[in-house]
């Protein structure tokens, strides 16, 4: 598949201004800052229309004229364009009557919205020649690079802290990666990486191919926009680990609006984070862009990044577009997830359980309206934390294969039947 048109791109610094073109570097040499990609948007405006992305394939290449995808780039893996869910018994639980849950729980192949961003840095380390790929990861991203790397053909080492998850684990080296555990959280893990990928030929999804990267999350963006018949909810929330989800999102609607495919509204962007690791909305909360690191402690592992890279930019989008940031306990956490899944049939993985009981504490808070359309951005499986519900729920007795075991079972489960109790006669009412 190729678009009929595709906007030019190239790295440049926010700080700096400077220009790199296209090649394997995520930092500005003169400013130390991260590098973004621009787009030329004007060349391709009047071409990409809906029209256009809608006889596309059924997943995030429909997208592709707006994403750093090489010329020549041929996409097979069907990533992305997950469901929208109308989350009505939820809303109806958190008092929101227009609700939705975008829902990367069932995101092809690895079930985690990092299939999309490793999609997009992969078709670009192919195009810089590397054979071996990699990343450090708090968990989604270490499968999503391990899987990936399996179906083009290229070799994947991976870096992770040593207490991932063991669900993570697995689904990692089930692919044929080779994974190296890390004594130390993931701000160590990357540090390490950045070393490597300045060592090795090496292409590290978010060291060296990090612009390109970050860029695959702007089609969680255009999903959204194009799912609600193109048009703009009026809040998002959405869990923050880096903090560059939160801001591709903007992105992609800002992009959207530009080539006149969505009309103009304001839009408030709502960061999710753990109270164990809330580096970016605390930030909010002081009403600053300058980033306290913290020492993660918290169960919700794929949002721990104690020095997130793009925690200040993400503060500064967040309180200019008049919204807001909150954190919540690992206990919350845990409710989250039991929520959504008891709702609306979602099982996600802790950063899930951290952005549906922000959403609660929001709308209880006021900040954001009971008839605001609002959509909550649900990045991973449960599947791959388990071991967060551990103790949670029994499996109960096995029962006997005869009905009256069975009913006896079920009684057993409901309790002791509700009955009025007798009332003393000199207490029943006269006539």
């Amino acid at each position: 598949m190729q678009p009929a048109c595709r906007a030019p791109f190239e790295l440049y610094s926010k700080e700096s201004g400077k220009s790199y073109g296209n090649q394997p570097l995520s930092i500005c040499d003169e400013s130390f800052t991260p590098l973004e990609v621009r787009y030329d948007l004007d060349a391709v405006k009047g071409q990409v229309t809906r029209a256009s992305i809608e006889a596309g394939p059924a997943n995030m290449w429909r997208y592709t004229s707006l994403l750093p995808i090489p010329e020549g780039f041929e996409p097979d893996l069907p990533v992305g364009f997950t469901p929208l869910v109308k989350a009505k018994n939820l809303g109806k639980r958190v008092g929101s009557n227009n609700l939705y849950v975008k829902n990367d729980a069932v995101c092809f192949p690895t079930l985690s919205f990092k299939d999309r961003v490793v999609a997009v840095a992969l078709a670009n380390a192919r195009h810089f020649g590397f054979e071996v790929v990699g990343c450090s990861s708090t968990g989604n991203l270490a499968n999503s690079v391990a899987a990936q790397a399996a179906r083009l053909g290229l070799k994947a080492c991976i870096l992770v802290p040593a207490d991932l998850e063991p669900a993570k684990i697995l689904n990692t080296q089930v692919y044929g990666a080779r994974l190296v555990r890390i004594d130390g959280n993931y701000d160590h893990v990357n540090r390490l990486c950045s070393l490597i990928a300045d060592q090795y030929n090496w292409g590290f999804v978010n060291v060296n191919l990090r612009p390109y990267y970050a860029e695959g999350s702007k089609s969680v963006g255009f999903e959204i926009a194009e799912q609600l018949g193109w048009r703009l909810p009026d809040n998002v929330v959405v869990p923050m680990a880096g903090g560059s989800l939160i801001r591709k999102i903007k992105k992609a609607f800002d992009e959207l609006l530009y080539l006149g495919l969505v009309e103009a509204k304001p839009v408030r962007f709502f960061g999710a984070q753990a109270t164990g690791c809330s580096p970016i909305s605390t930030a909010v909360k002081q009403d600053t862009e300058t980033i306290t690191p913290q020492r993660p402690n918290t169960i919700a592992r794929s949002l721990a990044i104690g020095n997130p890279a793009d925690g200040p930019y993400a503060s500064r989008m967040i309180r200019e577009v008049g919204g807001y940031a909150e954190d919540v306990s690992d206990v919350e956490v845990v409710a989250g997830i039991q929520e959504l899944a008891e709702t609306e049939g979602i099982f996600t993985e802790t950063a899930g359980g951290v952005t549906t009981a922000v959403t609660a504490r929001l709308l209880a808070q006021g900040r954001i309206g009971t008839d605001e359309l609002t959509v909550s951005v649900i990045t991973g499986n449960g599947l791959k934390t388990t071991d967060a519900l551990a103790g949670r729920y029994e499996l109960g007795r096995a029962v006997r294969p005869r009905l009256g075991d069975f009913e006896e079972y079920l009684a057993e489960l409901d309790g002791p039947t509700a009955v009025a109790p007798e009332l003393e006669p000199e207490l029943i009412p006269a006539d």
